[in-house]
């Protein structure tokens, strides 16, 4: 990839800087959109139900590949069969990868992928470090490209409304920053996926289009950069706002704060401020606990529109009602297997060889292990999620949560290993030991003074362990920097206040050894999650300490 894709955005200038607030010049990107709207349409239409789509993918991304040193290792040719494939090559996690990707991020060729690969995205939550680097190669640049265009065409498509089009798209992601790898000629470039897809718009999107401008994207100080996105776009004629719900609901007390500042009076929502406002692009968490909000902030005509990115690959985007699920994006170049959850152990990957199929042996209502095979050279990656079907004509699919414990209810991916390793920092510094933790979520709730998101940790010492030195405050502070430590999607919510310090419950003797018994669970090798995404253990177990009096 030529060092020109990565284009710095120069300073506005005053033409430019007036774009967001003339409509007018809307008219060219209306027309694009319609454009791109009805080649969507077509592209739908000729996919069906994905599985010619997904024989021409197969056969592309293992013929592309095929010139690779992985390839080589298990024997994957051009015009390999996919029984052949099925049966050389087992599903991979990222630890099975990191070797090749270390190998890569060095710049050496022909490794996982052909040619030098010299972007990577970073995205963290795994088990042997902080972050995770994902190669995104020229094929990969315009899967995410076509895919992202056609998610928001899908919209434009289910409302009957091309209008969304004709305004600015505020895009509310990571910085878009990319650093290069040290002692690495030529450069090799590492960054939040949406700073690597941000050099690759097109121009039209870039003028006519994005926000919130190529300074203010590459901000890494959140709140400060919450600000500069405020000031910019108060007077903008903005008609979608796409990220993370927590995020977005933190956006929009940023603006209506501004907003009084700058004009003296605060608006009821931020359709006051945009009032062709029509799109909420939200991903990346569940959306059920800030629908409500989200509609509340923005405005209740305003239409929530779910998309499935990940850094690894775009996967899924909805083009139906919510309860219809997300249309599986087939025809774009990556190809997807399912293994069934019943079927997935990291421990013996023969056995789950014998249980992957293609998206043609799928069945409704049956949690799959997803693995991706993807033109940038992750061959059947198991990205971790779990995922249900709700149709298969077309295919129809809904996140069902992860493979592995996990904590993310608000996008922050933390895992179970690093919630163990912060609590065990933790009672080593104030010298008490722990029989049993869990963690959850505390949603935002106003009425009982929760303004903001944070997680709860219940903890339970063991019989005999003096309790912290210290009071659950400074313990709730400790627990906060070990974590922020360990996970940098956890630090990045912190830092820009869409999590709140978080809270600390000691709970009596017994809580959980009551809890399990009440379920069955006492004895054996039962264990008890150490976390959820959602309440309901957590709530168990607070009343199961009430019920001890």
């Amino acid at each position: 990839m030529s060092r020109t894709a990565l284009r710095h955005c120069p300073p506005p200038s005053a033409a430019a800087a007036a774009l967001p607030l003339r409509r007018g010049f809307g008219s060219v990107a209306g027309l694009a959109g319609g454009a791109i709207t009805a080649a969507t349409a077509r592209r739908l239409r000729s996919i069906g139900d994905g599985i010619a789509s997904q024989h021409a993918a197969f056969r592309a991304v293992v013929g592309g590949l095929s010139a690779t040193a992985f390839a080589r290792e298990h024997g994957l040719e051009r015009g390999t069969a996919y029984a052949d494939f099925a049966s050389r090559t087992p599903p991979r996690t990222y630890e099975d990868f990191a070797p090749y990707v270390q190998l890569m991020r060095q710049g050496q060729p022909d490794v996982l992928c052909p040619g030098r690969c010299s972007h990577f995205a970073v995205s963290s939550g795994t088990t042997e470090g902080p972050s995770k680097w994902l190669p995104v190669n020229a094929p990969m640049l315009a899967h995410f490209r076509r895919a992202g265009l056609d998610a928001i065409a899908m919209y434009a498509l289910r409302s009957g409304r091309r209008s969304v089009f004709r305004g600015r798209s505020l895009f509310l992601g990571g910085s878009t920053a990319l650093s290069p790898v040290p002692d690495v000629v030529p450069p090799v470039w590492s960054g939040d996926l949406s700073g690597i897809t941000a050099t690759q718009l097109p121009r039209w999107v870039d003028r006519f289009l994005y926000e919130p401008g190529c300074e203010i994207a590459q901000m890494t100080d959140w709140p400060a950069k919450l600000r500069a996105i405020a000031r910019r776009t108060l007077a903008a004629d903005i008609t979608l706002v796409a990220g993370i719900p927590t995020w977005l609901l933190i956006l929009a007390e940023t603006m209506r704060k501004e907003a009084a500042e700058l004009h003296g009076a605060t608006p009821a929502t931020l359709r006051e401020l945009w009032p062709h406002l029509e799109c909420l692009v939200h991903g990346g968490v569940p959306v059920g606990p800030f629908a409500a909000q989200l509609r509340a902030a923005y405005g209740a005509d305003v239409a929530l529109h779910e998309v499935y990115p990940a850094s690894e690959a775009f996967i899924a985007a909805q083009d139906a009602e919510p309860e219809a699920g997300l249309r599986l994006l087939a025809g774009h170049g990556v190809f997807f297997e399912f293994l069934p959850l019943a079927d997935y152990d990291v421990q013996d990957s023969t056995r789950a060889m014998k249980s992957i199929t293609p998206l043609e042996g799928v069945r409704t209502d049956v949690d799959y292990v997803l693995l991706l095979t993807t033109p940038a050279g992750l061959v059947r990656y198991v990205i971790g999620d779990i995922v249900r079907f709700t149709s298969t004509r077309p295919p129809r699919l809904v996140y069902a949560g992860r493979t592995r414990l996990q904590l993310s209810a608000f996008g922050e991916h933390v895992i179970e290993k690093e919630l163990t390793d912060a609590l065990a920092a933790a009672a080593s510094t104030h010298a008490f030991s722990v029989a049993e933790f869990h963690v959850a979520p505390l949603f935002p709730d106003p009425a009982a003074g929760r303004q903001r998101a944070r997680h709860e940790w219940l903890i339970e010492l063991r019989a005999a362990s003096a309790p912290p030195r210290c009071d659950a405050g400074t313990l709730a502070r400790d627990l906060d920097a070990e974590l922020s430590a360990r996970n940098d999607d956890y630090a990045a919510k912190r830092q820009g206040n869409g999590l709140d310090l978080p809270a600390v419950r000691l709970l009596p003797a017994g809580s959980f050894e009551r809890w399990l018994r009440s379920n069955g669970k006492w004895g054996g090798q039962s264990k008890t999650p150490r976390c959820r995404s959602d309440r309901r253990l957590a709530d168990d177990l607070i009343a199961a300490a009430a019920s001890l009096g």
